[in-house]
């Protein structure tokens, strides 16, 4: 199951990419996550985190890794526990005002249990939870000019 959006910033691509590949920024702009902090790396390719979010009234715990980080172009972080992964992927491209088009997408994998009601219950929300993140991220970025 994935959830996905894009928008425009008046922000130039290098700025939004900076900020973005440090995850620990999250915690500004996804209002489902409670606390990131990271836990190995240098912030580049295969840097860790520790997050903490909450959906659907849940705390849950996943480790996430920079799985790919190409810089001004593209970043994506996956995230693991026990029972679910999710794998946020953000391509970023310069628009012809000097701003910075961003494509988010956010996929997740549950386990067996869950996979059977995401559907009907799951789904709705994260559509939600997407449209507010968006919202979030959009603002967040604007205040870096």
């Amino acid at each position: 199951m994935h959830v996905e959006r894009t928008f425009t910033v008046g922000v130039p691509v290098g700025t939004v990419f900076d900020y973005l590949a440090d995850f620990t920024h999250t915690e500004e702009w996804d209002p489902g996550t409670v606390e990131t902090r990271r836990t190995g790396g240098n912030g580049g390719l295969h840097t860790t985190y520790s997050n903490i979010s909450e959906f659907m009234g849940r705390q849950v715990q996943l480790t996430y890794e920079t799985v790919i980080h190409e810089p001004t172009s593209r970043l994506q972080f996956r995230g693991r526990n026990k029972s679910a992964t999710a794998t946020d992927t953000l391509t970023l491209s310069d628009t012809d005002d000097g701003g910075t088009q961003v494509h988010y997408r956010a996929d997740f994998e549950f386990g067996a249990l869950v996979s059977l009601v995401a559907p009907l219950v799951v789904k709705p929300r994260l559509d939600k939870l997407a449209d507010e993140t968006v919202a979030q991220l959009k603002n967040t970025l604007e205040k870096l000019t």
